[in-house]
């Protein structure tokens, strides 16, 4: 691998190209869910993310391009395909006024990596062998193999190795905001620091407010107490919204997906041929361009279009109520009783839907899978839950049988597969176990020629398109709005990140 470099002044070139700036005193930015946690190293939703990376900064920062660029390092160099060798700024400190050094960076990626912290994202850092501090201003992490996407997940904020206190909830970073206050399940308020490394932000006070319906989040925006909004929103307020004077919008290809998540555990779905009935009774077009009216786009597998690593050679199931209703024949299971609903010995073919409550495109959705699936003959219901519930009480363990959900900030093909479709993944909620598919997982990681990582994923992906743990019904488009009297010149962030809208310097 060659050396790598990035300087500092080169940094700070590109962010002057892309600042966003915030003209206003308070910047209030709706939100559809609470952060469940502000320690970097623990966040599972949106909210926790964005907001934690304005609190923490990371090596690097990734550019709505998806490139990384210097953040909390300068540079980096890469003596051989596993050894990547980080030099620090100098003068860093935590928003308490404590210097950061490299063994805050070797703190921070020990507990990611050990299996008692239980970080979320374990599996993403998982090739990392162990962090060395040099010195104080150089970290040298030291690879099991080579590993490709190792860059773009080097944006995890450093935490300090000797902190005392409740990172989750009263989080030192150093990044370019710091935390107010938080009254849970209403607000998070932020207010500049003025330990970042680039400089306070020009705005005095961000509001991140809890607004869990879509509309009423729209509704909030249109009579002026938010004065930012993005994605999930509900397709009819984006078009109002869209055609609304003094109203700045960025319409663009998001990162993420809404998909199925099959409980291959479960064991009415353990067979793929039932997943792939299931799946043939997805009437993607319905869903994608009259709930959701066009805003995203019908997926054909899980590898994203924007994706160098895509195909539209690989295709899931589409949809075919009369080939999904032979093949729940085949398998066994008709309507020997004439009640109008598939049987096999005995027993009536029952599937539960689930997702949550704080999403109505969400729920519309499961409501319409439930009627195709009760016209082929399949005792469906629906299961609606709120988000705490639903994620962390229910799928996550394993309870679910179809789900619907979706991913956020896919920036590497490994991203959306590795953690959610390896038998090992931390995020295999789905119990999905194929060797092959585990295996070409990790070729894709491990070689370091995008001829190879493509030709491994597209062949996972074949994989996954017939065996289905996943259905993807859609990519995701990303929306973002704003009130141009409180923001002005913003460069839209397909991850949704906050920091081009705080009158701070950042990268394109």
């Amino acid at each position: 691998m060659k050396t790598h470099l990035r300087s500092c002044v080169a940094a700070l070139a590109l962010a002057a190209a892309g600042a966003g700036m915030a003209s206003a005193q308070e910047l209030v930015i709706g939100t559809d869910v609470d952060a469940g946690t502000l320690d970097p190293r623990l966040t599972r939703d949106t909210t926790a993310y964005r907001t934690s990376n304005l609190i923490s900064s990371g090596l690097v920062q990734l550019t709505p391009q998806l490139e990384a660029v210097p953040d909390l390092a300068e540079s980096w160099e890469s003596p051989d395909d596993t050894t990547v060798v980080f030099t620090l700024r100098e003068g860093l400190t935590f928003s308490d006024g404590s210097a950061l050094t490299a063994e805050d960076v070797v703190h921070t990626f020990e507990t990611l990596i050990d299996p008692d912290f239980n970080a979320p994202q374990r599996s993403l850092y998982t090739p990392i062998e162990s962090v060395e501090a040099i010195d104080e201003r150089t970290v040298q992490f030291n690879l099991s193999t080579p590993y490709a996407p190792l860059l773009s997940y080097l944006d995890m904020g450093i935490v300090p190795s000797d902190y005392e206190g409740d990172m989750a909830l009263e989080p030192v970073g150093a990044g370019p905001m710091v935390l107010e206050s938080w009254t849970r399940g209403s607000e998070i308020v932020l207010a500049p620091s003025e330990s970042y490394w680039a400089g306070a932000p020009e705005v005095e006070q961000v509001t991140m407010r809890i607004v869990g319906d879509n509309s009423a989040r729209a509704q909030a925006f249109e009579a002026g107490d938010l004065d930012v909004i993005q994605s999930p929103l509900s397709p009819n307020d984006i078009q109002r919204l869209q055609d609304m004077d003094g109203v700045g919008s960025a319409i663009i290809a998001g990162l993420g997906v809404t998909y199925l998540n099959f409980n291959t555990s479960d064991p009415l779905l353990s067979d793929p041929e039932m997943r792939q009935a299931f799946a043939m009774l997805v009437d993607q077009d319905t869903i994608v361009n009259q709930i959701y009216q066009g805003v995203d786009e019908v997926a054909t597998s899980v590898i994203l279009p924007g994706s160098w690593a895509y195909s539209p050679d690989i295709q899931q199931p589409t949809f075919d109520i009369e080939g999904a209703v032979s093949k729940f024949n085949e398998l066994g299971w008709s309507d020997s009783d004439g009640d109008g609903f598939l049987d096999k010995d005995g027993e009536t073919l029952s599937i539960t839907l689930s997702t949550h409550s704080e999403d109505p495109n969400r729920v519309q959705s499961v409501e319409f899978l439930q009627a195709m699936m009760q016209q082929a003959g399949v005792d469906a219901s629906v299961q609606i839950s709120d988000w705490p519930s639903f994620s962390t009480g229910y799928v996550q363990q394993g309870e679910h049988q179809i789900a619907l959900l979706g991913w956020l900030n896919i920036v590497d093909p490994d991203r959306m597969l590795y953690s959610q479709l390896s038998s090992e993944g931390g995020l295999n909620w789905g119990g999905y176990d194929n060797a092959e598919v585990d295996a070409l997982l990790e070729e894709g990681r491990t070689a370091l020629e995008q001829d190879a990582r493509t030709e491994a994923y597209r062949a996972a992906a074949e994989i996954i398109a017939e065996e289905l743990p996943y259905y993807i019904i859609s990519y995701q488009g990303y929306q973002l709005f704003w009130d141009e009297e409180a923001v002005s010149d913003v460069t839209a962030n397909p991850r949704g990140a906050f920091r081009g809208l705080i009158g701070l310097a950042t990268p394109e």
